[in-house]
């Protein structure tokens, strides 16, 4: 894939990272990333210049958003993702969080439930040499096969905590996940202490389309 990154995209990054850093995210890592991954191809073209690089949310298709960019890079220091980390995704919508992931050097694990995006990003993910393993199905039901997981993050406004993914994570891991219904939701560290056991973390609200349950394939 021939990806055009031209010198306006590279210094509309930079200011970006100005912004999150000014917004308080203090990983250095992820402001790396945040700087390196090309959001603006996760746009249709005539949007690349306008809004790819501003801090806010957008449209992508099919009810979906691709996520503010601080709220990628809360969720993703939040993560503590080192090289090797293995990540559950749960919403793949545009394909930028899981870039950001595997920039981390995480090993991805992604579902997406809108089969739209799902073809439109797998084949993106693929002809940006991203990794990750992408799948279609019920971001409730996760990806039993592959589990334990180090991290798993919900993109989504989950209406609670899904115990199946809890299963899948493993004992000292950490789940980042959107708890709420409507419009807010409440981001929530979730680290599992034991078998049946996990401890909870709040950090403040949070806005993303509602996760979706009960859909027929």
């Amino acid at each position: 894939m021939n990806i055009e990154d031209t010198f306006l995209h590279q210094g509309q990054r930079k200011k970006l990272v100005l912004t999150l850093r000014e917004k308080g995210i203090e990983n250095e890592e992820v402001l790396e990333v945040i700087g390196k991954v090309p959001r603006h191809i996760y746009f249709d073209k005539v949007f690349h210049n306008k809004f790819a690089y501003e801090d806010v949310a957008f449209p992508i298709g099919a009810g979906q958003t691709i996520s503010q960019p601080y709220t990628v890079a809360f969720q993703t220091d939040l993560l503590q993702i080192s090289k090797g980390t293995k990540v559950l995704e749960i919403g793949t919508g545009s394909g930028y969080q899981t870039a950001v992931l595997c920039e981390m050097g995480a090993k991805v694990y992604t579902i997406e439930r809108q089969r739209e995006l799902f073809v439109k990003t797998k084949r993106l993910l693929h002809d940006m040499n991203y990794r990750a393993q992408a799948f279609f199905g019920d971001g409730f039901i996760g990806k039993d096969v592959f589990a334990p997981y180090d991290r798993i993050i919900i993109t989504c406004g989950a209406p609670h905590i899904p115990e199946e993914l809890v299963k899948q994570l493993k004992i000292g891991g950490r789940m980042v996940i959107p708890l709420g219904e409507g419009n807010k939701q409440i981001m929530t560290l979730i680290v599992k202490t034991g078998e049946n056991t996990i401890e909870k973390t709040e950090f403040g609200e949070f806005s993303f389309v509602p996760m979706l349950m009960n859909k027929q394939y």
